[in-house]
């Protein structure tokens, strides 16, 4: 399957999120993609990949997490990245994997490294990379936790991991995950969040239009008949807290993707999820 075709500059006409974003007063804030883009189902890929690529080009969000990209996916990626001045990382190299994007104006990537889950049997990673933000050291981690109900201990063991990676940071970093974890309510229950570390959903109110980034009621991309709704992308911030530091904290949070592309169908069989973070 060959990508490298498609045209980066995504022009309107296969731009189903609307016209390019101007400049506005959300410029002073982080902005953050994260998307499971569905890269396995090679059914439509093109267009569902300009699909994302349109999403971005709307929004141009300084960060974006990516999961279950596969090769074809990411050459088509790195061509875009090029056009729009984004520095790609990848999580991996075959099969499917995870990846973030930067926005080079904005975000300066200082390192980064993979760290492997080491009892997980779908290869799932852990992305991190250290960054610099408006002069400030952020560090940036994206994940693909283990798939299907009957995981849920490994998915936890993967939490914990992410989580002592938070929680371990120095407390003059802001430390912010985003990705598709699968996790389900009862999992992170039984986990627990270290104090410092919230889940930027309920922080933000629990607001019922952003709660199933899975959903096969509205969502009809994998042909599912039975109604299935989990809150499976998530996104976790721990702020810094050193005095005199300046500490991220959420403003507001949307879902992207819920317009269906030419072919008929979505650009995933996830929901976007599109947040943007104030320094205070």
């Amino acid at each position: 399957m060959d990508l490298t075709n498609e045209n980066p500059t995504c022009s309107s006409k296969h731009n189903p999120a609307g016209p390019e974003r101007k400049p506005s007063k959300e410029d002073d804030k982080l902005s953050v993609i994260s998307w499971n883009v569905d890269g396995i189902d090679t059914d439509n890929l093109a267009e569902r990949a300009r699909g994302l690529c349109s999403y971005l080009v709307s929004h141009t969000p300084d960060v974006v997490f990516l999961q279950e990209l596969i090769p074809p996916y990411i050459r088509n990626l790195k061509k875009w990245a090029v056009h729009w001045a984004y520095t790609l990382i990848e999580g991996g190299e075959d099969g499917y994997f995870t990846g973030m994007m930067l926005k080079k104006s904005r975000v300066t990537l200082l390192e980064s490294e993979i760290v492997t889950y080491p009892t997980t049997q779908m290869t799932r990673n852990l992305l991190v990379a250290k960054v610099s933000f408006k002069g400030q050291e952020l560090w940036l981690m994206t994940s693909h936790f283990e798939s299907c109900k009957e995981n849920g201990k490994e998915r936890m063991e993967q939490l914990r991991v992410v989580m002592q990676r938070m929680r371990e940071a120095p407390d003059n970093i802001n430390v912010l995950f985003g990705g598709d974890t699968n996790l389900r309510d009862t999992e992170v229950a039984k986990v627990g969040l270290p104090s410092g570390v919230f889940d930027v959903w309920e922080r933000l109110g629990k607001q019922e239009q952003c709660r199933y980034t899975w959903d096969t009621k509205a969502n009809t991309n994998t042909g599912i008949r039975h109604i299935s709704r989990f809150r499976f992308d998530q996104v976790y911030l721990r702020p810094a807290t050193r005095e005199g530091v300046p500490h991220l904290a959420p403003d507001h949070m949307a879902l992207v993707g819920q317009q269906k592309l030419q072919c008929g169908r979505y650009t995933s069989d996830h929901w976007g999820i599109l947040c943007y973070f104030s320094a205070e």
